[in-house]
């Protein structure tokens, strides 16, 4: 019986770590599918768009950067959605007639009905997604746009760089996560499609852009229906973009457990199209990245619960005891701060926090506004 409890602790425990260990290890099995963009080919019209609510702290920096952007593609049309800020946004976005356009709100309404609002304005046949509190390389425009001469193409994410990973451990564990997360893009792009789209930087075919119900993640719903419909979303590594990541412990849980929420909001909205149109090998992909990551908690629980019962079960209740201890000792530690036990802290914070979200969904609960975490500024 113990060692039966201990196999499913193993178990258990493995299956946790698949989505960051031995998923992104078995991508080496599949077949690799080169993109075949034409040097030659002249670029299509874009039009790049932003949503912005209460931006005004992020928005000197932005503009800075759309002008560098113009400066180096002046053919480049530049769309901003106020979403009924209370703050300088608008006024500063409107001071900016000879650079972008605005499209502003009377109620707040959220970002998928501005990007959707913007998108129906657009004149590009390449949409270009970015956030107000994120800065391009101008240099990234040409390569990303030349992704699309290939037709089997429809969608690019770009390589998002946080710059503030020294801000403490809250921004040191995003940034290791997410460099994480870009190595495994990486790995999937090059067998196919990566599955969704960080809102920071992707660029779509006008012509796919679905209808968006205002609750759910515009960027993974957006991003997702490029492969629906049968092209490819690929990662670009030389699209660069720079954002700062939250510094604050509760925002960052508050920032996790939203987009948790709206995230499993809109698997339940694109998984009858999903079971339809992907093979096996991208529903194990789409598994292995999204689901297993949203239930991780799950696992990760049932595995400790599995080994203690197992140690109990093998007449081991001191070691059982001692280590339920030291687990507790070094989460108390970890919440105070100690180096390398405060990052595992934020990661299982993390994971908390992103079951939570998905209760949230389960639950009924929807997120169609939110309030910019100020730790980020």
């Amino acid at each position: 019986m113990a060692a039966v409890l201990l196999l499913a602790a193993c178990a258990c425990l493995l299956l946790f770590l698949h989505p960051y260990v031995t998923y992104p290890l078995s991508l080496r099995l599949f077949a690799r599918r080169p993109v075949h963009p034409d040097p030659a080919a002249p670029l299509p019209s874009a039009t790049l768009v932003f949503s912005a609510f209460n931006e005004q702290a992020s928005l000197p920096a932005k503009i800075a950067n759309l002008r560098a952007i113009r400066a180096q593609h002046p053919a480049v049309e530049i769309l901003a959605y106020s979403d009924c800020s209370t703050d300088a946004t608008l006024p500063m976005l409107l001071a900016e007639a000879d650079l972008l356009r605005v499209v502003p709100s009377t109620e707040r309404t959220g970002k998928a009905t501005g990007m959707r609002r913007m998108v129906e304005e657009a004149r590009g046949e390449i949409m270009i997604f970015t956030d107000a509190n994120v800065l391009l390389d101008p240099e990234a425009i040409d390569p990303l746009l030349r992704y699309f001469s290939d037709p089997a193409v429809g969608g690019v994410a770009g390589a998002l760089r946080y710059i503030n990973e020294d801000a403490g451990a809250v921004a040191k564990v995003g940034g290791l996560y997410w460099r994480l997360e870009e190595a495994i893009k990486r790995r999937e792009s090059a067998v196919g499609s990566i599955m969704g789209a960080d809102g920071s930087i992707f660029a779509t075919r006008r012509s796919l852009y679905p209808q968006v119900p205002p609750h759910l993640l515009d960027d993974m719903t957006v991003s997702m229906t490029v492969t629906l419909k049968g092209q490819r979303l690929i990662h670009a590594t030389d699209v660069v973009a720079y954002e700062k990541n939250t510094t604050e412990s509760r925002d960052e849980f508050r920032r996790k457990r939203r987009i948790a929420c709206r995230a499993f909001n809109t698997h339940r909205y694109l998984w009858p199209a999903i079971r339809a149109a992907y093979g096996p090998g991208d529903r194990y992909k789409y598994i292995s990245h999204k689901l297993l990551r949203w239930f991780g908690l799950v696992p990760l629980l049932s595995g400790a619960t599995l080994g203690l019962a197992g140690l109990l079960a093998a007449g081991q209740p001191l070691l059982a005891a001692a280590a339920f201890g030291l687990a507790l000792i070094a989460l108390l530690l970890g919440r105070a701060g100690f180096p390398l036990l405060g990052g595992l802290y934020q990661i299982l914070l993390s994971v908390v926090a992103t079951l939570l979200g998905v209760i949230d969904g389960l639950r009924g609960r929807t997120y169609q506004t939110w309030t910019p975490a100020v730790s980020r500024n």
